[in-house]
């Protein structure tokens, strides 16, 4: 921005303040604050020490936004750089319900009511639903380290723990602010650039999700309308273990979604998978492919250790290309590594903890496949009509 006199005209000093704050985005909704409504007002005027005094009204969506904090770092950070402005004070305000129903309607693209935005046929998200046929073969790892790789690539990445009874998603991308809610508005916390939603963020700590069917789908319908995702690139769902009422909601709620197969190499985890990916039969979305984690160990000599056998990704692979009748490539090995569990129980995934290690060059390696990768036809309108 152009400097500007000391002795320039209140009128154009607020021209141009108002200018840098257009610069500033609101750290939850990654929107500029001025596009958003959130500036009040802008007063200029003497500080009583020959220099001018900028004053700036900044209504936050709620009373306890968790991030004032930043917000007042970079409202100050803007105004003070430029010319002419000696002193910057930020005055914190709440919006009123009608700026709030205005801010709701903006954000949900002048709807009244909550829409899934990524069903819509002109959608260009990228929808990965990340399923296995049972637990504890690292599907919340990958989720993950694949979302914080594509993140780390600049595209804008979501990730939805759909894992209702068994959610591990916050504590591995290191999530510790709670949504903020603007009336029937979630706007979810960042970790790592991520947009992260989970059950895990309104349940006390220790106590367990006792829902059935109808609950889980209400509640994965909430969390795909209710909350502001923004304009996403790619939005990955950890699923549960199965193939249970989450992965059918899914299939309906998301008719775009595709999905890729967590595996281990062992024979019983593999048989396990093979009924995970097959019920994209009955849901008819497309399996883009099998990840197989834990594929060996390296010993100190550089020899592998198949702690879990072999070959089970790749079995996975061979019979559900057979059984659905389209190939489905076994997409990555991810070898057994220590950073690996270290970075997830820590909260910084490994790709961005230890990017050099041989997991993290793995997992990065099928998140820019994934990006690359265009998005499918299923639920986009094809500009068609009968004649």
């Amino acid at each position: 921005m152009d400097p500007m006199p000391t002795d320039a005209d209140p009128t154009d000093m607020t021209a141009a303040v108002r200018a840098a704050l257009a610069s500033v985005q609101d750290p939850e909704i990654r929107r500029p604050i001025t596009e958003l409504g959130m500036v009040r007002s802008v007063d200029v005027g003497p500080d009583g020490a020959g220099g001018t005094l900028v004053t700036v009204g900044i209504d936050l969506t709620t009373q306890g936004c968790p991030l004032k904090d930043t917000l007042d770092r970079d409202v100050t950070a803007a105004v003070s750089g430029l010319a002419g402005v000696s002193a910057v004070k930020v005055e914190m305000g709440v919006m009123s319900a009608e700026q709030r129903t205005e801010l709701r309607s903006k954000l949900r693209g002048g709807a009244a009511e909550p829409v899934i935005p990524f069903s819509k046929p002109g959608s260009l998200t990228k929808i990965y639903a990340i399923a296995s046929g049972k637990g504890g073969v690292g599907k919340s790892t990958v989720t993950a380290n694949l979302a914080a790789a594509m993140a780390a690539d600049g595209l804008r990445v979501g990730v939805l723990d759909a894992d209702v009874y068994g959610f591990s998603i916050p504590r591995m991308l290191g999530v510790s602010l709670p949504p903020t809610r603007v009336d029937d508005m979630l706007l979810p916390p960042l970790a790592h650039d991520i947009k992260v939603i989970s059950i895990g963020m309104f349940v006390p700590a220790g106590q367990p999700v006792v829902w059935r069917g109808p609950m889980l789908h209400r509640a994965l319908q909430q969390f795909l309308a209710d909350v502001f995702w923004g304009d996403l690139d790619v939005l990955l769902l950890d699923l549960p273990p199965g193939t249970g009422d989450i992965a059918i909601s899914v299939a309906q709620l998301l008719p775009s979604s595709e999905l890729i197969v967590v595996t281990t190499p062992q024979v019983a985890s593999a048989e396990v998978a093979e009924r995970a990916g097959s019920v994209a039969l009955q849901t008819r979305q497309h399996v883009v492919g099998v990840v197989e984690n834990m594929s060996w160990l390296v010993q100190p000599d550089g020899s592998r250790l198949e702690l879990f056998g072999a070959g089970g990704g790749a079995t996975v692979a061979a019979n559900l290309t057979r059984a659905i009748g389209t190939d489905v490539p076994l997409l990555a090995q991810v070898p057994l590594d220590v950073s690996l569990r270290a970075s997830g129980d820590a909260g910084t995934p490994v790709v961005l903890s230890a990017p050099d290690s041989p997991a993290a060059v793995v997992l990065r390696g099928v998140a820019r496949t994934l990006a690359a990768r265009s998005r499918g036809l299923a639920g986009r309108s094809l500009g068609l009509s009968p004649v």
